[in-house]
């Protein structure tokens, strides 16, 4: 039989769920092994589900050589301590977004991983979505002539309505947990996607983040931004808007649209189309590849994240998805937080940019 890879799955809220459990699950190369989580109900039930022991901590988990690699799905302010230790086991790590709350974390993860050799992919699953795939396409062969401005939003009605834990308490309100709200949730997934699309970084930011509309259940609002709203300038001279919002209280909005000197491409915009071109000239040119995940399909769609991790393993290769290259978007977050702060345009620091 062919060698599998065996995982455990540090935290398991809602994310490990409905992602990573289903999609490992349907991997033949991987063999779902072990759980942790401080909920140990909630482990024993997956146990019971998909196989795989419970531990009673993660350092347990870590120290146990049946294990191969973990998924890291807790609080963002765990993600850089867990995945240190975990990569310092001798463990794989998939790391969930955002990689880290702080740019000094997100260095220490990637020097873990180059000290030990060990894997570091980190879910920006929207890289691996059909149609932004076949968008860097068509921008890479100049459909639509050279992108002058573009416009990337991800909203939806808040974390509260489908966290393991739904209500106004969730630990995404809460900044000791979360560090940001919107812009680490839905920010980093936009944020990273501009850049994988157009082949570039961005360069400078002009933000703002606020807490418009969010409140715990005594009624003050909650600890981090509800909405960010940012200007993006890029390297190759694009600039754009990137909007993160938990107050969209209606159908989730996931597009992306880029404006050329030759049309426009408009990226699931529609349910009907995954891509939409739409040239200078009156030509139009759909594409019908997929849907976007939504937190509202109960892990009906794929995104491929897990099983790409599972092959990177088995064929030694470099992750898809490498800490490495989220680096600079996570410096444009940053950034991003540091220029809504002081309310004036930023430069992404060079350091931010991991050359």
């Amino acid at each position: 039989m062919a060698r599998r890879i065996r995982v455990g799955i540090i935290g398991c809220g809602k994310i490990a769920q409905v992602r990573h459990l289903p999609e490992y699950h349907a991997d033949p190369q991987a063999l779902i092994t072990g759980f942790y989580d401080f909920n140990r109900e909630r482990t024993e039930r997956l146990s019971q589900k998909y196989g795989g022991r419970v531990y009673d901590s993660v350092e347990e988990m870590l120290n146990d050589p049946a294990i191969d690699a973990v998924s890291v799905c807790t609080s963002n302010n765990t993600h850089a301590d867990i995945t240190v230790k975990a990569l310092e086991a001798g463990k794989h790590v998939l790391c969930e977004k955002p990689m880290a709350v702080t740019m000094e974390d997100c260095r220490r993860m990637v020097e873990a991983s180059r000290r030990t050799g060990m894997k570091l992919m980190i879910d920006q699953n929207q890289r691996l979505a059909k149609g932004h795939i076949k968008a860097k396409e068509l921008i890479a062969e100049g459909a639509i002539g050279r992108i002058i401005t573009f416009r990337t939003t991800f909203g939806h009605g808040g974390p509260e309505t489908w966290s393991i834990n739904p209500g106004p308490n969730v630990w995404f309100f809460d900044k000791k947990q979360g560090g940001l709200g919107a812009m680490a949730d839905l920010g980093i997934h936009k944020t990273d996607l501009i850049q994988y699309l157009l082949d570039t970084r961005v360069s400078a930011v002009t933000a703002y983040m606020g807490t418009l509309d969010k409140r715990f259940s005594d009624g003050s609002k909650i600890g981090v931004e509800d909405n960010a709203v940012c200007i993006y300038e890029m390297e190759n001279g694009a600039v754009g808007t990137m909007t993160a919002s938990w107050t969209y209280y209606g159908r989730e909005d996931n597009s992306t649209i880029l404006y050329g000197t030759k049309g426009v491409i408009k990226i699931y915009d529609d349910e009907k189309s995954s891509i939409r071109v739409q040239m200078k000239n009156g030509e139009q040119i759909i594409y019908q590849l997929d849907q976007m995940q939504t937190n509202d399909d109960g892990g009906q769609s794929k995104t491929g994240v897990m099983e790409s991790f599972i092959d990177c393993i088995l064929n030694d290769k470099d992750p898809v998805i490498s800490a490495e290259s989220v680096m600079s978007a996570m410096g444009a977050v940053f950034t991003a937080v540091q220029s809504a702060q002081e309310g004036k345009r930023l430069e992404v620091a060079e350091a931010a940019l991991d050359r």
